[in-house]
């Protein structure tokens, strides 16, 4: 057997082991608890008050005009230097959470935006309140449009988690680069780390591509697109 390709199936369970515990429990927490963050955000500067909106709006200017690794950084790194410490994975959690909400919150809001004004009206109309509205036309309405967008900000979640080797979470790519440490082959197993996240990705686009063409066939969604 070729010594690459032993050396692959050698380190793929490390790497396989390093993405389950610690990659995709990473994605999956940062996304969902980014996508509260981002749907907080966004109700609050299309509906609050103006002191609530300008925090939120400079909230997100921070987190959208500055390099995600600067910002996990100085969550791991800066905050020490003023008594705040962390360990690496609440973190990076956090770190991600925040960066997550300030993008999703923009996209749900531009969502919320793009339903008609009469579908407001025609609710108002029949006695629904404020939040009966939202929920049950506003919001399922918005869901149908930001499913694209969301998906793709998810997709992209899971291979920016890679970035949380720089402040030593064990996670898929920094069990790649321990394993080089001990080999010194870096082309190869960087390689197979990119095929790992190209898997799981490609995996996601399709899942995706599934999830669109089910919403458009209640929301109106393909037949817009054409």
């Amino acid at each position: 057997m070729p010594h690459w390709l032993q050396l692959m199936l050698d380190s793929l369970g490390p790497l396989l082991w390093a993405g389950l515990i610690f990659t995709i429990p990473l994605t999956l927490l940062s996304f969902v608890l980014g996508l509260s963050l981002g749907l907080i955000s966004a109700l609050i500067r299309l509906f609050g008050p103006r002191p609530l909106a300008a925090a939120v709006r400079f909230y997100v200017w921070i987190i959208r005009g500055t390099p995600l690794l600067v910002q996990l950084f100085l969550i791991f790194y800066g905050l020490p230097s003023i008594g705040i410490v962390l360990d690496a994975f609440p973190a990076a959690l956090i770190g991600f959470t925040l960066n997550i909400g300030a993008y999703t919150s923009e996209i749900i809001r531009a969502a919320i935006s793009s339903v008609a004004k009469g579908q407001w009206e025609a609710s108002f109309s029949i006695g629904m309140s404020w939040g009966q509205t939202m929920r049950r036309t506003i919001l399922p309405q918005a869901a149908r449009v930001a499913v694209p967008p969301l998906s793709n900000t998810f997709i992209s979640l899971v291979k920016d988690t890679s970035l949380a080797a720089a402040i030593t979470v064990p996670e898929l790519f920094q069990a790649a680069q321990r394993i080089v440490a001990t080999t010194y082959e870096p082309l190869i197993l960087y390689v197979q780390a990119a095929i790992i996240y190209l898997a799981i990705s490609s995996v996601l686009s399709a899942l995706q591509a599934r999830l669109e063409v089910r919403l458009g066939r209640y929301g109106g969604f393909m037949e817009a697109r054409s």
